[in-house]
């Protein structure tokens, strides 16, 4: 695996996308007569890239947890508060998004351009509607750089050398996994999953992840997970506060440590804050 990328430091030139598949949208082929992740989390959010389908089972999961909408719309504010520490804070100016779903406000390399230009970002996905949308990630900064990878969570080694086009491995990297290890079963070993993307990069890189929580709000939860798993083609499941900070294993929690995900450095009171929200979210740092 290459340890310095193409052009880094000298400019963003690297604005691509890596697929057998063509992201235009001609050759690109989806079922939207069954409910995807994407769609859904789309619906949730406000978004017009969805179905039927996609919108029948978001509000069954939504009837029998309520909270299903301000849970996901706290996990995208995550996002722009974990990536605005890393840039701000952390001097982190390279990030791996993976399991980024559809386009939306305050992409990865929206915020992190916004405060450093000269940012570069690679995003995964492989959902053939999000590679559809895929064009829509890489209008990035002139300064900096984004791309797209087509590919499996589960196909670490791919995504690290295909990767290595846009990133330096020798530098730090905040790798993302946003509300993608609750669609990884445990036969798959997510933990697994993610020890080979952190031993990838190096000292001084970090980790940002979320996934459905298993011990908030538990029945309903449990309901709303059954119902969204009895439609879909790829079912989640939702861990515990010990399991996601299981996940964090050989790395230094940044405070204030696996939380739910609205209550992660939230700087301002919200509506939310003193209710619960059926994620959990945390930042480690690989030391």
């Amino acid at each position: 695996m290459r340890k310095h990328c193409p052009g880094a430091g000298t400019g963003g030139k690297a604005h691509q996308v890596t697929s057998g598949r063509e992201p235009s949208g001609q050759g690109v082929v989806f079922d939207t007569s069954r409910p995807h992740m994407a769609r859904v989390y789309d619906f949730w959010l406000g978004g017009k890239d969805n179905y039927a389908a996609d919108r029948a089972v978001a509000e069954q999961v939504a009837a029998a947890y309520p909270d299903v909408r301000a849970a996901v719309r706290a996990q995208r504010e995550f996002l722009a508060r974990a990536v605005h520490f890393f840039v701000t804070e952390a001097g982190i100016r390279q990030f791996l998004d993976i399991g980024t779903g559809l386009p939306s406000a305050n992409n990865t390399h929206q915020v992190a351009q916004r405060a450093a230009p000269q940012s570069r970002v690679v995003y995964v996905d492989n959902d053939p509607i999000v590679l559809a949308h895929a064009r829509a990630l890489l209008a990035g900064s002139p300064e900096g750089a984004t791309a797209y990878i087509d590919a499996d969570l589960r196909a670490t080694g791919a995504i690290l050398e295909r990767a290595a086009d846009v990133l330096d491995f020798g530098q730090p990297v905040a790798v993302m996994l946003l509300g993608i290890l609750q669609g990884i079963p445990d036969q798959d070993e997510p933990g697994a999953i993610i020890a080979r993307l952190m031993d990838a990069v190096p000292p001084g890189s970090y980790l940002a992840l979320s996934q459905i929580a298993g011990d908030v709000a538990t029945e309903e939860v449990a309901g709303g997970v059954q119902r969204y798993n009895e439609q879909v083609a790829i079912p989640v499941a939702a861990r515990t506060h010990a399991e996601v900070t299981q996940f964090f294993a050989g790395l230094d929690l940044v405070e204030p440590g696996v939380v739910q995900v609205h209550r992660w450095r939230q700087a301002t009171e919200n509506a939310d804050r003193g209710r619960d929200l059926a994620i959990y979210a945390g930042v480690g740092r690989k030391p």
